[in-house]
């Protein structure tokens, strides 16, 4: 009877004891038997990087509709003249967009881009009054960033107390 007592009791213990060995040094996953000793926290399993996302490149209609609001807010544009405008910067810009993709010499590209650049202009000049295509000009020249009207600021008159 002492030798069942002393078995259970040597039984119990262990039990006792292996819990706090495992908390102590893993559950023996790792080579060395100390499981994630060393890490906050975390899972077993280890993390691969994900490669970053591409990024997916403009469409002519993306780019223009990006310019559109300072061009028509700066030369003041009725809707006929900014779709005038709106449809001419979407040919020329996606025409540009396939000349790069080319990759042609660059005297070749250079051609190129002068030749659309020319198509542009008589385009525009063609679709929009003398004023609004000198101002168009001037804009694309700035690369249509509008000039932002500053305000006056008031002097705050300091009065004596």
């Amino acid at each position: 009877m002492k030798n069942k007592h002393t078995l259970l009791l040597f039984v119990l213990l262990g039990i006792f004891f292996t819990d706090s060995l495992m908390a102590q040094y893993g559950y023996g996953n790792n080579r060395y038997g100390y499981g994630n000793r060393g890490r906050q926290g975390g899972s077993i399993i280890p993390q691969t990087q994900t490669p970053p996302k591409e990024v997916e490149p403009k469409t002519a209609e993306e780019i223009v509709d990006e310019q559109m609001p300072s061009i028509t807010e700066t030369l003041e544009l009725n809707p006929f003249e900014e779709a005038v405008v709106r449809t001419t910067l979407v040919k020329s810009v996606q025409q540009r967009i396939e000349l790069s993709i080319l990759e042609l010499e660059p005297n070749k590209a250079k051609e190129e881009y002068e030749k659309i650049r020319d198509t542009q202009d008589e385009e525009l000049k063609a679709g929009l009054p003398e004023d609004k295509y000198l101002a168009f000009v001037e804009l694309q020249e700035n690369q249509f960033k509008a000039k932002k009207k500053k305000k006056k600021k008031k002097k705050k008159k300091k009065s004596k107390e």
